[in-house]
């Protein structure tokens, strides 16, 4: 015997030993002996961190990064001796029965352990652990493969034609055909091998696609990256304990080993993972000098620098003081994103006529995100079914664009443009933040029909366009005072979506900056045409929003109390003798979700008074487009009735605010009775 192969035995067993898999190895070959069933294959999981295992022998770490099928073998000797040793498994017979899985904790934080989906060549050759990260684009159904079998030699007088001599285990990268073949033959006799049906230890195999974190640039609507980059999705094999440790659309880290399997004339680089880990984004820790300047310099006013966020953001786009309450509902929507169940979410529905400047500044707006997806109309917005690829039969979940946005904003463009049953789909999603995925088991080669509920976690944006929709149907006439003709919509579908805005400047009367603006950009697009945009750049809106965000934020009893007081009397004043309440059920949610969303703006973890007013009048707007004007009866431009051009006009917006503050007082005193709400009489 090898000196050298001896040694990285003994050191094997001394690092089982001190790790603790000794302990555990003992403990699952007790489950083995206490069923008293004999097995082809006896599989076990040995946990390896090449840090300690480097540490106590260098040769045998190495062996186990380089060489992990090898090292596989001198883990199966080692731990085949102690069960014949320790007489562990009575019913083991031979070395070959014992099948080996190394899972290491990690590897070096080295380039070379790194394999990049995104470069090219695709190393499949080497056999060895390597690290990729991707999101998963596609994912199968769990079907069965063969983790090992039984030979016996067809000739009786043979004596390998009984015991446990001629096992076959499954290897990273071999096909089912590649571990039960036909054409084995006794290398004692030369006779056939015929496989032992009795004795075929099968386990579950689910075959998953992903893809490099940088195809989702391809997917944003505008990028000031111009690097250029391949796209390529590769094959993941996840078996047995792994199998549906993925979800669809999640970041993964994994490791593994690359292969290449061959399909008919067909060749796919696929990874045989050992190990999966969910990776999650974590804010930055700070914001910009000139964020906490700003927010310092407008610390006497909780309505200040929410105010000149909005006035100054996206620069690039638009001129400044423009837009601005569609621009704050934006950066609320943005801080209000995260990859949770029952969430916050905050959708956003504009009714414009300037649908390029519009479709612009969300574009913009979506990049500020790691997830922020343009839908593009030529794909799904939800989950599809097609059969695997892969010769398996099976099906296989496709991803879609809500999929991809997980944590971040889907913006699906002019709802206008969408049939009547993808608005139907989409309606129900806004209410549930769940799809099902009907999968017919006839078509797929299942006994029985499947269906698979895929959570939605994205806020949804999207734009209607008031010039073509009036041309599409006939206006009506007996509208209410404020209130938008919206019959094009169904009325279930606007109320989806929390916030409905319409942009201040109509198309025939584009304001002058606007118009300077764009042509402007128009001979220059690299040009920097306001002094603010190099102050706060792109990437310092990156980072606020990604800080901000991660803020936890709790509400406060006033602010509790000036929501629901505001609620319930909505609920009383607006209903009709038809339908009830015209006030959705959602309308609470909606306004908890945008005080919280315009706390974390403020870089607060306490929702004020101020945060619940802000939050009212943005409902209250929305609302009079939807139903038509109220006894509380809000200015169209109610959060910024002036233009912000001077810290006069912030005091005058100051002012206005408590005076609306003050007339929702009295608003909810008169129409919502038993609602008790302080007031602070100087």
């Amino acid at each position: 015997m090898d000196p050298e192969i001896q040694k990285m035995r003994e050191i094997a067993l001394v690092y089982l030993d001190r790790s603790g898999g000794l302990q555990k190895f003992v403990h699952d070959c007790k489950k083995y002996n206490d069923s008293k069933q004999s097995y082809a294959v006896y599989r076990f999981i040995i946990s390896i961190n090449p840090s300690d295992i480097a540490e106590l022998d260098a040769t045998l770490g190495n062996y186990i990064l380089h060489n992990p099928l090898q090292a596989a073998q001198i883990f199966q000797s080692v731990c085949f001796i102690a069960i014949k040793t320790l007489s562990l498994i009575e019913q083991l017979q031979t070395e070959a029965q014992i099948s080996i899985l190394l899972k290491p904790t990690h590897l070096p934080p080295l380039p070379s352990y790194v394999l990049s989906l995104s470069a090219y060549p695709f190393n499949y050759t080497s056999q060895r652990f390597y690290m990729s990260e991707g999101i998963v684009i596609t994912m199968g159904t769990i079907t069965k493969y063969t983790q090992g079998a039984r030979f016996l030699c067809t000739e009786e007088t043979c004596p390998f034609s009984e015991g446990f001599r001629y096992i076959r285990v499954h290897c990273p990268g071999a096909t089912e055909s590649a571990t039960v073949r036909t054409d084995f033959v006794c290398s004692l006799c030369s006779s056939p091998l015929q496989e032992d049906m009795k004795f075929r230890v099968l386990g579950d195999k689910q075959i998953v696609e992903m893809i490099d974190v940088k195809a989702l640039n391809a997917l944003k609507g505008y990028s000031n990256d111009k690097s250029h980059f391949r796209i390529q999705a590769f094959t993941v094999f996840l078996r047995d304990e792994l199998a549906n440790k993925m979800t669809i659309g999640n970041h993964y880290r994994i490791i593994g080993i690359p292969a290449c399997v061959q399909n008919g004339l067909q060749a796919t680089a696929c990874i045989e993972v050992n190990s999966v880990q969910l990776c999650k984004t974590n804010g930055p820790p700070f914001v910009s000098d000139n964020f906490k300047y700003l927010l310092s310099l407008t610390s006497s006013s909780r309505w200040r620098f929410t105010a000149i966020l909005a006035n100054i953001f996206a620069s690039q786009v638009v001129p400044p003081g423009t837009y601005n309450t569609l621009k704050l509902a934006i950066l609320l929507s943005l801080v209000q994103t995260c990859e949770k169940e029952n969430a916050d979410y905050l959708d956003l529905l504009i009714v414009t006529s300037d649908t390029l400047v519009i479709d612009r500044l969300l574009n913009y707006s979506l990049c500020l995100l790691p997830r922020g997806i343009r839908h593009p109309p030529s794909s799904d917005i939800f989950p599809s079914v097609s059969k695997d690829k892969h010769g398996t039969g099976s099906a296989s979940i496709q991803v879609c664009s809500t999929v991809l946005a997980k944590g971040g904003i889907c913006y699906i463009g002019d709802l206008c443009s969408y049939k009547k049953d993808k608005l139907e789909l989409l309606q129900s999603v806004l209410e549930s933040r769940t799809t099902t995925v009907f999968i017919p088991g006839k078509k797929y080669g299942e006994e029985a029909d499947q269906q698979v509920t895929i959570s939605v976690q994205t806020n949804f944006w999207s734009f209607v366009d008031v010039d073509s929709s009036s041309k599409k149907h006939i206006q009506k006439d007996n509208f209410l005072i404020g209130q938008m003709d919206m019959s094009l919509i169904p009325a279930n579908l606007v109320d989806g979506f929390g916030l409905l805005i319409y942009n201040e400047f109509p198309s025939c009367q584009l304001s002058s900056p606007l118009v300077h603006h764009i042509l402007k950009k128009a001979i220059n697009p690299e040009a920097m045409l306001y002094k603010v945009s190099q102050q706060f750049r792109t990437q310092d809106y990156e980072e606020f929003i990604l800080f901000a965000k991660s803020l936890h934020v709790e509400l406060s009893s006033e602010a509790e109390n000036l929501i629901q007081g505001y609620y319930m009397a909505s609920r009383r004043l607006r209903r009709d003798s038809i339908h009830g309440s015209t006030l959705s059920a959602s309308a609470l949610k909606i306004l908890i979700s945008l005080a919280k969303a315009h706390t974390k703006l403020s870089l607060r973890q306490t929702v004020l008074e101020e945060d619940a007013l802000i939050a009212i009048l943005l409902l209250e707007s929305s609302l009079t487009l939807k139903h038509g004007t109220s006894a509380l009866c809000v200015a169209p431009n109610s959060v910024f009735p002036f233009d912000l051009s001077d810290e006069n006009a912030l005091q005058e917006r100051d002012i206005y605010l408590m005076q609306c503050h003050h007339q929702l007082l009295k608003f909810i005193s008169a129409y919502g009775p038993g609602i008790h709400i302080n007031t602070n009489e100087e």
